[in-house]
């Protein structure tokens, strides 16, 4: 049967007694949210209560397909994950691809929103419009891959989808993760550890429906245009051939390779951590695609050798090479490919993974580990060894080492003491992804405002390095001039963040993958608006996209200021701020505390936020429609 995209349907699941039901979305919210990511945080504020804990049945967990998702519009495979963050105890977004949100949408929902907790381990079986929690006892303590294997043997069928935890995210490592589609990782902020809080070790499901754009010839036609515009993109060309990962070598050549814990901006050998490495090298064997993907930037992998272990899997990522790789000082491309296996099989992100290790290892390099809580390691950058059999007790918290890293690295920093917070590479609990922002300033403003942590994955800048005629135009569109096109300057900065966070949004509200808008731009917010009005029949325009993405950007903003953040919060890690980079090209730049302070100064006063507080003015709640959403924080006139 087909459904109309613009009748949009919530799965509700009670954990605590199995109850479920299903709730429709009043057509005006989808217009004024765009679905996905913008619809979830506002249920988010709404349905977990101030102060709630992480951990506890009181936050809820909303799974979030993007409203185009499932339908013939390029890479709309994306679907978000929103609940409250038990590293930050603040507003969590994790976005995944695979396919489980088509398969979600062809069952006939467009959300599912998790209260409370079972007393036991179960998943959900979404069969269409038989649901169902079922036991997952003989699941509990299955790494993801076996999980997968075990739920569609269960049920009879290998076409299902699935997303599921491993053993990190049972025992609530702070950093744990939620493997979908076997090989797609919704990351960030222990959205896994919250799936174990709630005995939910996965939910897989089967639909056999199907979707209905309202002006199906219109929308066709211009689905397929943007296709082709975004095979011609000069970003999708890298990402198909290279990977995520193709960009090493250009970042060791810009003195922006972080490594060592970024003590560190280049690493040698670093070239055997790129896509072009894997590919030359015989490493790469396929190519992986998520749902509506022709750009299929995901690798499939295998070892040369067995030196760590044989390997023949996904992955790995930039972000992961980085993280495992060089801020690790390991530039062994298979302990980094056994590396990524074992953060997926047992379900921690890898970023934050890699640099808590990373931080251990600097740590233990100046004195602040003694031998006996070293637990027999030889923890130092480049042990490669050490960093395999760390992941393994972090995830199973099977030592007190383990345990404490489990943890994350603020945690860490504080019980080891000394000055180790200096070279704990976060801000708000959340572990930096791996861009230089002392180099970088439209990075450094968004990653400081970030209102789950400093990365890229709210708000990717990528424009301001200007490498493309498309990232000059969009810097052109959004300031008037491509000169600032160049990420060390200031001017203009506020702008470009502005601009990409309401891109963002209203991409990943739609279920866009943001490589689409925000890294190739074949992707924009003009044809956004069309396929949106031509899918469900209710007028859009571009204008009216952009706000709906401030919208969500705001409402999340106010999520934390509920929580008790403020203007302080917004922050980079002190090495960022504090330690210029080393050498190389870029040596001597830092993004220092004036600084900052003045781009947060331009930003806030941009979004018509309290400068003094960040706190977002009741005349702009009122202006984007949002103040009877945004309640119970301060008014600021």
């Amino acid at each position: 049967m087909l459904r109309d995209l613009s009748k949009q349907r919530i799965l509700h699941v009670q954990l605590s007694n199995g109850k479920t039901w299903v709730e429709d979305v009043p057509p005006p919210d989808v217009k004024k949210y765009l679905g996905g990511r913008g619809l979830a945080a506002k249920w988010l504020y709404e349905l977990t209560p101030a102060g709630a804990n992480p951990l506890g049945p009181e936050n809820v967990l909303i799974f979030g397909t993007g409203t185009l998702t499932g339908t013939s519009a390029p890479s709309s495979g994306r679907s978000s994950i929103t609940t409250k963050s038990p590293t930050t105890n603040l507003y969590l977004k994790v976005s995944t691809g695979g396919h489980l949100g088509a398969e979600i949408k062809y069952a006939g929902y467009d959300y599912v929103i998790v209260h409370g907790a079972s007393p036991k381990p179960g998943y959900l079986w979404i069969d269409d419009d038989k649901v169902e929690l079922r036991n997952a006892s003989h699941l509990w303590g299955k790494g993801t891959r076996e999980t997968d294997d075990l739920i569609k043997e269960e049920l009879g069928d290998h076409t299902i989808q699935t997303g599921c935890i491993g053993p990190a995210g049972e025992n609530q490592v702070k950093f744990a993760c939620f493997m979908v589609s076997r090989y797609n990782s919704a990351s960030r902020g222990g959205i896994g550890a919250v799936f174990g809080s709630k005995n939910l070790k996965a939910i897989a499901c089967r639909g056999t429906g199907g979707l209905r754009p309202t002006e199906g010839q219109k929308y066709f036609a211009l689905t397929r245009k943007v296709r082709g515009n975004l095979a011609a993109d000069a970003g999708s060309e890298s990402l198909y051939n290279w990977g995520t990962a193709g960009s090493i070598p250009g970042l060791n050549e810009m003195g922006m390779l972080a490594a060592n814990n970024f003590s560190k901006i280049s690493i040698e050998h670093g070239e055997r951590l790129s896509g072009q490495y894997l590919l030359n090298e015989g490493y790469l064997i396929g190519r992986e695609s998520c749902f509506g993907c022709s750009t299929a930037c995901h690798r499939y992998v295998r070892s040369n050798s067995a030196r760590w272990g044989f390997v023949r899997d996904s992955g790995p990522e930039l972000e992961t090479v980085m993280s495992l790789g060089a801020e690790c000082g390991v530039t062994d491309i298979e302990a980094v490919l056994q590396a990524n296996v074992l953060c997926n099989n047992l379900g921690m992100d890898t970023i934050s993974a890699g640099h808590v290790i990373s931080w251990v290892m600097e740590t233990s390099e100046k004195g602040l580990i003694p031998p006996e809580q070293a637990e027999g390691l030889d923890i130092r950058f480049g042990e490669a060894e050490t960093e395999l059999e760390l992941l393994k007790r972090i995830a199973y918290r099977s030592t007190p080492l383990g345990d404490l890293l489990a943890e994350g690295t603020r945690s860490a920093a504080e019980e080891i003491g000394g000055d180790s917070w200096k070279w704990a590479i976060q801000a708000k609990g959340l572990e930096q992804s791996a861009v230089d922002t002392r180099a970088a300033k439209s990075y450094a403003l968004a990653f400081a405002v970030n209102p789950r942590g400093p990365d890229h994955l709210m708000t990717e800048t990528y424009a301001e390095f200007g490498f493309t005629e498309e990232a000059r135009a969009v810097i052109r569109e959004v300031t008037g001039d491509e000169k600032y096109a160049n990420p060390t300057l200031l001017e203009k900065r506020a702008e470009i963040v502005l601009w990409h966070e309401e891109c963002y949004a209203a991409s990943e509200a739609l279920g866009f993958c943001v490589f689409t808008s925000t890294a190739a731009f074949a992707v924009n917010p003009k044809n956004m608006a069309q396929m949106f009005s031509f899918a469900l029949g209710i007028p859009l325009t571009e204008e009216e996209l952009m706000l709906a993405g401030r919208r969500v950007v705001t409402i999340e903003k106010c999520f934390n200021v509920r929580e008790g953040a403020r203007r302080e919060d917004d922050q980079l890690p002190w090495r960022m701020m504090n330690e210029p980079v080393p050498d190389g090209p870029n040596k001597g730049m830092i993004t220092d505390r004036q600084i900052l302070e003045n781009l947060l100064d331009q930003y806030y006063a941009t979004h018509g936020w309290d400068s003094k507080t960040s706190i977002p003015r009741q005349q702009t709640l009122k202006q984007l429609g949002i103040d009877d959403v945004c309640v119970g924080i301060p008014e600021i006139p």
